[in-house]
């Protein structure tokens, strides 16, 4: 449980860092593929989290 915990705390931190990865990549791909403002916002944010939570579990556990 206390895993989960630091993992998740570690993540919050690191959702400030990973918007401008996570914009960079969605504008790429924007770039090859013609998609709306919706789908654009909601692939920044999740991805945006995805990194987050990929960067908290590599701190938890590296």
């Amino acid at each position: 449980m206390l895993n989960i915990i630091l993992t998740l705390v570690f993540s919050v931190v690191m959702l400030v860092f990973m918007a401008f990865p996570a914009m960079k990549i969605v504008t790429w791909i924007r770039l090859k593929t013609d998609f709306s403002e919706k789908t654009y916002s909601i692939l920044q944010i999740l991805l945006t989290i995805v990194f987050s939570l990929l960067i908290g579990l590599f701190l938890e556990f590296a």
